[in-house]
C-alpha cells in the first residue's frame, strides 16, 4: 500500500486496506460523482481496480460480481470521507490473498442471537469482505420430532435460516450449515431418548474427580445417519453446497462402547472409519465437506483416504509466544490432557498445528479466534497475533482457507461488541495480510462499525488488552473469568500482588469513563454503551474478588454481583433469544452462592 499524497492519505480510513493504493490528490466533487464499471476476467478472482479523478469519475474494473461489490463498498467508504467536498482522488488494485474467508458464530453455548443481532453480524462481515458464515449448532436448531432437546434454547428455526440465507446472498455471503455430528453431543445425550446413542452413556472420569459428561456418539451405522438426518434438515433451508460436520474433541471415544475396537485397530482408525460414514454420503451428493483437524493431525497418514471433496479445518487459538509465557500446568494433568488431544503448548502457533497436515501433503484451511470467550472484556492482542498467524502460515503452505471462529465457551457471557474488534481485523487480514498487519482497528471501528462515532474504538482496544495486566498467565481464558467464575476449569496461573490489581481497576473506570462519553452514529450505539459498561461491571466484580481480604467484604460483594446479574439479563435480552439465559446466569448464580453467609 503507497500514497503519493500522504497528507491526504492519513486521513483515510479504510477497511480492508488496498493492497495497492495512491493517492493522487483530490477528486471530483461528491455529490456530482458519475461511476462506471467494466468486467475484467483477466483480473484474480474477486479481484478489482477502482480509480477516481476529477476528470472521469469513479472507473470500476471487476473480475466477477465480488469484486465489483467490493469496489463498490470502497468508493462508499471514499464518499463517507471526503475533503472540502471532494473525493479523495484514488487509484486502487485490490484482490485477496485467501479464496475463502469464513466467520462463524456459536450460537449453542446457551447464547442464540435475534434476527436484527445476526443481522448486525451480516453487516460486519460484508465490511470486512469475509465470504462465508456458519452458525455453530449443537442443540439449538428446532429439528422436527427432537422438541425435547430444543425446547427451552429458543431455537433457530427453518425459517430463521431461509431468512439469513436470504439476506447473506444479498450481501455476497455463502451461508454454510455448521453441526457437529460425531462430539458435543452432551445436550442430546442427557435426556433419556437418546442415551442410548453416547459412546460412554455416563461419561468418562480423565481424572480422579475430573467427570467428563456424555457427549460423543457411538461410532456406529445408525447413529451416522441419525446424525446426517439433523444435517439435511438444516443443509434443504440453505443454497450453499459446503458443509462443516465438526467431529472435534471426541474425548469418550474408545473409552466406552468403542473401547475394544480401538484396542484392537487403533483409536484413529476407528474414528476414520465413522468419519468416512458421515462424510462418503455428503460428497457422492456434490458437499464440500469441512471437518475439523485435532484428531486428523495425529493421524494424518489415515486421514488421506478422505480424498477430494473434504477439508481438514485446523484450529489454533493462542498466538505463538515462549513457552513460559503460558500457563504452569502440572506435568500429569498435561500429560491426561494431551492424551485426550489437547496441547497446552502456546509456543508453537500455527506451524506447529497444521506440521502434520503439510507434511502429509493434506489440502486445510486454518480456523484462528476473536479470543472473546471465557474473557468478559475480550483478549484482542492475543486474538490479532494469532489471525495474523494464521494467515502467514497459510501463504506459507498455501491453504485456501480461514475460518475465525467466535465461541461461547462457559455460558458465553461476552457480549457481541466485545467481538466486532477482532471479527474486522481478521477479515482484513485474511483479505490481505500486507497492507492489514498494522491496521488501526479503534479508528475502523469508530469510523465503520460505529458509523463515525468517537470512544467505543479506544475502549475496546484498552479492554481487549487488560487480560496481560493481571499479574497471571492464561490460555484460552482471561484470568479475569478464571477469578468471577472459581467453579469453570480455566486455565490462569501465578501469583497475584494486590498493586496489580489495583492498577488494573484503574484501567477498567478508565475504559468505563470512555464507554459512557463515546458516540455513535449507529442504531445499536445505547445497546453497545450498556453491554460494554455491563461487561466492564462484571470485571470489576472478578477483580475485587481477587482482592480478597484486601478487597470489599462478601456483605459489599453480594449486592454488587446480585445488581449485576439483573444488568447481564437485560444486556443479554438485548441481543439474544431468552433461551439459554438461564443457564449462562447460572454461572454468576453460583459465584453469588458464595456470599451465602454474608
Amino acid at each position: 500500500m503507497s500514497a503519493g499524497r500522504p497528507e491526504l492519505a492519513d486521513r483515510l480510513v479504510l477497511v480492508p486496506r488496498p493492497r495497492r493504493l495512491e493517492v493522487l490528490g483530490l477528486g471530483p466533487a461528491v455529490a456530482d460523482l458519475t461511476v462506471t464499471a467494466a468486467l475484467d476476467p483477466a483480473l484474480p478472482a474477486e479481484g478489482f481496480t477502482l480509480t477516481t479523478t476529477e476528470a472521469d469519475g469513479a472507473r470500476i474494473t471487476h473480475a466477477d460480481d465480488r469484486g465489483r461489490r467490493y469496489a463498490e463498498a470502497l468508493l462508499d467508504q471514499l464518499r463517507a470521507q471526503p475533503v472540502d467536498g471532494r473525493l479523495v482522488a484514488v487509484r486502487v488494485e485490490d484482490h485477496p490473498d485467501l479464496a475463502v474467508r469464513a466467520f462463524m458464530l456459536d450460537v449453542s453455548r446457551d447464547r442464540v442471537p435475534t434476527r436484527a443481532t445476526l443481522e448486525r453480524f451480516v453487516d460486519l462481515l460484508a465490511l470486512a469482505r469475509f465470504n462465508q458464515f456458519q452458525l455453530y449448532v449443537e442443540h439449538t436448531f428446532a429439528h422436527l420430532g427432537h422438541e425435547a432437546v430444543w425446547r427451552d434454547a429458543s431455537p433457530i428455526t427453518a425459517e430463521d435460516l431461509r431468512w439469513l440465507d436470504d439476506r447473506c446472498t444479498a450481501a455476497g455471503i455463502e451461508l454454510v450449515v455448521n453441526r457437529n455430528c460425531f462430539g458435543h453431543f452432551e445436550r442430546w445425550l442427557r435426556h433419556d431418548a437418546y442415551r442410548h446413542r453416547a459412546e460412554a452413556p455416563d461419561g468418562v472420569e480423565v481424572v480422579p474427580g475430573l467427570r467428563f459428561p456424555a457427549a460423543v456418539l457411538e461410532p456406529t451405522d445408525d447413529n451416522a445417519s441419525f446424525a446426517l438426518g439433523l444435517l439435511r434438515e438444516q443443509l434443504a433451508e440453505v443454497r450453499s453446497r459446503s458443509v462443516n460436520i465438526g467431529c472435534d474433541e471426541t474425548f469418550e471415544l474408545g473409552r466406552g462402547a468403542s473401547a475394544a475396537a480401538c484396542a484392537d485397530r487403533g483409536k484413529g482408525a476407528v474414528y476414520l472409519e465413522h468419519l468416512h460414514r458421515l462424510v462418503d454420503p455428503l460428497v457422492a451428493d456434490g458437499h464440500q465437506v469441512q471437518v475439523w483437524a485435532d484428531v486428523l493431525r495425529r493421524h494424518p497418514e489415515e486421514a488421506r483416504s478422505l480424498g477430494e471433496g473434504v477439508v481438514p479445518v485446523a484450529w489454533c487459538y493462542e498466538a505463538p509466544r515462549p513457552a513460559d509465557e503460558g500457563p504452569d500446568v502440572p506435568r500429569a494433568f498435561a500429560a491426561v490432557l494431551h492424551d485426550l488431544g489437547i496441547d497446552l503448548d502456546v509456543s508453537g502457533g500455527f506451524a506447529a498445528n497444521v506440521a502434520p497436515l503439510a507434511e502429509a501433503g493434506l489440502p486445510f484451511w486454518v480456523a484462528p479466534g476473536t479470543s472473546a470467550w471465557s474473557s468478559l472484556i475480550g483478549r484482542t492482542t492475543n486474538a490479532y497475533a494469532n489471525q495474523l498467524d494464521a494467515v502467514d502460515v497459510a501463504a506459507s503452505h498455501g491453504a485456501a482457507g480461514y475460518l475465525l471462529t467466535d465461541w461461547g465457551d462457559n455460558g458465553h457471557h461476552h457480549p457481541p461488541s466485545i467481538s466486532f474488534g477482532p471479527l474486522l481485523h481478521g477479515g482484513a487480514v485474511a483479505w490481505c495480510a500486507a497492507s492489514n498487519r498494522t491496521l488501526d482497528v479503534a479508528a475502523v471501528l469508530d469510523r465503520h462499525a460505529f458509523e463515525g462515532g468517537d470512544g467505543f474504538g479506544g475502549a475496546l482496544e484498552l479492554l481487549g488488552g487488560l487480560w496481560t495486566e493481571t499479574g497471571q498467565k492464561a490460555a484460552n481464558a482471561s484470568p479475569l473469568a478464571a477469578w468471577l467464575f472459581p467453579q469453570q476449569p480455566l486455565l490462569a496461573t501465578g501469583a497475584v500482588d494486590l498493586p496489580v490489581v489495583g492498577a488494573l481497576l484503574d484501567q477498567l473506570d478508565d475504559a468505563a469513563r470512555s464507554v459512557a462519553g463515546a458516540t455513535a452514529g449507529c442504531d445499536d450505539a445505547e445497546t453497545v454503551r450498556d453491554e460494554l459498561l455491563q461487561a466492564i461491571g462484571l470485571a470489576r466484580h472478578a477483580a475485587h474478588r481477587r482482592l480478597g481480604r484486601s478487597g470489599p467484604p462478601p456483605a459489599a460483594l453480594r449486592p454488587e454481583l446480585a445488581d449485576l446479574i439483573v444488568g447481564q439479563r437485560a444486556a443479554w435480552l438485548a441481543r439474544a433469544r431468552p433461551g439459554g439465559l438461564v443457564d449462562s446466569l447460572g454461572h454468576l448464580e453460583r459465584t453469588l452462592a458464595t456470599y451465602a453467609d454474608a
